[in-house]
């Protein structure tokens, strides 16, 4: 849940009050307070009796949703000074930010000592964890999404969401620390602010409401500069911040929650968390039924004991939102990062951060109609840090969604969103057999379908191993640099031209590569064989930029207290 901090706080103010004929008649204390709203801050002004009942009260929050949350504020008020206290007073449905920003202002006021300014970071110090051996996984899934509705001139609006899940796990499958990231793309007839767009490949279009006011303002298509700045310009919800605001807190709030409340379960016991406890319907946390909750909600809910609904009250006062709908699929993340976890060495670790870069790409080329081929790349790091940000354990890993035009064979495709097309090399000859395009079913079928570059597997295959290979090169090579550190490897023994590592020249070399090389001592080269007899691809391309997600790991690290071995 978002910590909804006090702002300020006045000195209490001792008021008497005075009957008309002069005679004190009762006196009260008069406090400040403050919190944090939807829109911004709530003030609140307490008066208090001698046995502490609130008498009188205002709440202002200018900035609040109008018809929305200054109306939450208005019952919110109404309520506590029916009670004389803030006791028993819940958040009104449809504007729970705004109450309980309120709520929070009148408790800063009353209670400084217990809500008070600032409030410590929740992730500034992490529970001490330890095991003999250990595991870390990736798990990233692609899921599409029909809606929310359409826009006003009845054209549908679609999404494409991947949800991003490292985990670290111990000798016996059990959960030591998880970092959750989710990206969402939408049609730019998507009204929402925020939400990252996409309206298809160059030659594409699509409506676009460009000030959110839920008209379409015309039609957004893309030129090769744009399409790239489009995709450079992607954020995941975490890094989307306090902008995304949810019912209760954040995304990043809501994630940490979860992730937090799963450390200790194995994958299994996640699952059977979430059959038990969540919605059948949506995939929500359950809370206590309303007279709005669906009949297999609440006949689900009043089967389980006591004890384990005010669990759920605990769970629900910070973490909402859905662990699998058609927003994404956290679950089947966490499932797939086990699947995919690889030994962790020994080593201790006080920071786990995942990174997440997003690129277009043009081409490679065209195809045989000279209808260019266009690709946009998503790298993953996963990455644990020492106290020194030294990188003690790596997992990478991509995904590179290409044109249905391109014709090499295992890559992921996608033609548009339903209504756009594009040309369709179906049997990979380099000639094109038509168009593709989606219908709603083979829309999500298709993004179901994406993998990542290690999903790929032996398929997947270049110069020198496999891209899964290669992968693991590198992050043999970092572990124990920082990320600077990897930086200056990357500018020190890689090409200018191409971002790959440095090989020994031939007759074909670009002549700044083979300056760059000769430069360098016989160690250093002899370095450089060692690396490029396992690892050639570039860490920065345009196939993707793997230094930007490490150096993205690095900013989104959080803190742990993990000792492996």
């Amino acid at each position: 849940m978002k910590k909804l901090i006090a702002l300020t706080l006045s000195a209490a103010l001792s008021l008497t009050l005075f009957s008309a004929c002069g005679q004190t008649q009762t006196q009260t204390t008069q406090h400040t307070g403050t919190g944090d709203g939807y829109g911004g801050a709530i003030t609140a002004t307490v008066s208090t009796d001698e046995n502490g009942k609130i008498v009188a009260l205002e709440i202002v929050g200018a900035d609040e949703t109008a018809g929305i949350g200054d109306k939450a504020i208005e019952t919110i008020t109404a309520a506590i000074l029916e009670s004389g206290s803030v006791e028993g007073v819940d958040a009104v449905a449809g504007a729970t930010w705004s109450s309980n920003g309120a709520i929070y202002a009148v408790n800063n006021a009353l209670d400084p000592e217990a809500y008070p300014y600032p409030i410590e970071s929740a992730d500034s110090g992490a529970d001490s964890v330890s095991s003999a051996e250990a595991t870390m996984g990736l798990g990233v899934v692609s899921t599409g999404r029909l809606g929310p509705g359409a826009d006003d001139t009845e054209t549908p609006v679609y999404s494409f969401n991947q949800v991003y899940a490292a985990v670290v796990f111990d000798q016996e499958g059990k959960i030591l620390s998880m970092k959750l990231d989710q990206l969402e793309v939408a049609t730019p007839n998507y009204d929402g602010d925020g939400m990252p767009h996409f309206a298809g490949f160059p030659g594409q279009s699509y409506n676009y409401d460009e000030d959110h006011d839920a008209v379409v303002d015309g039609t957004l298509a893309y030129d090769d500069d744009s399409y790239l700045e489009a995709i450079a310009g992607w954020q995941t919800k975490r890094e989307r911040g306090d902008s995304y605001k949810m019912g209760v807190g954040t995304w990043a709030d809501q994630a940490d929650a979860f992730e937090a409340l799963f450390v200790g379960m194995t994958v299994d016991e996640v699952e059977e968390w979430f059959a038990k406890y969540c919605s059948d319907v949506n995939g929500r946390p359950l809370k206590a039924p309303t007279e709005d909750s669906k009949e297999e909600d609440k006949a689900k809910y009043e089967a389980l004991t006591p004890d384990e609904q005010a669990m759920l009250a605990d769970v629900t006062a910070s973490a909402t939102m859905s662990l699998n709908d058609s927003h994404g699929d956290i679950l089947s993340a966490i499932r797939k990062a086990y699947e995919n976890r690889k030994p962790l060495e020994a080593m201790t670790a006080t920071g786990f951060g995942l990174g997440l870069d997003f690129m277009g790409r043009l081409g490679p080329g065209s195809d045989d109609t000279e209808t260019p081929v266009y690709s946009f790349n998503n790298v993953v790091a996963a990455i644990l840090f020492d106290e020194n940000d030294v990188i003690t354990g790596i997992y990478l890993d991509q995904v590179e969604v290409a044109t249905p035009n391109y014709d090499g064979d295992g890559m992921p495709h996608f033609a548009g969103f339903p209504g756009q097309s594009y040309n369709y090399d179906e049997d990979h000859d380099a000639v094109v057999d038509g168009t593709l395009t989606y219908d709603d079913d083979s829309f999500l079928e298709a993004v179901a379908g994406w993998q990542t570059k290690r999903e790929r597997g032996d398929s997947y295959k270049m110069g020198v191993g496999t891209w899964a290979d290669q992968a693991d090169a590198f992050e043999a090579l970092f572990v124990g640099m920082t990320v600077d550190e990897a930086n200056e490897w990357f500018a020190k023994y890689c090409s200018d031209a191409n971002g790959r590592p440095l090989k020994a020249p031939t007759e074909d070399s670009k002549e700044e590569d083979k300056a760059k090389y000769e430069a360098l001592t016989a160690d250093e080269q002899t370095m450089l064989a060692d690396v490029t007899a396992s690892a050639t691809m570039s860490l920065n391309d345009s196939h993707g930029n793997i230094l930007g997600a490490i150096q993205a790991a690095l900013e989104s690290k959080s803190a742990v207290n993990i000792t492996i071995g």
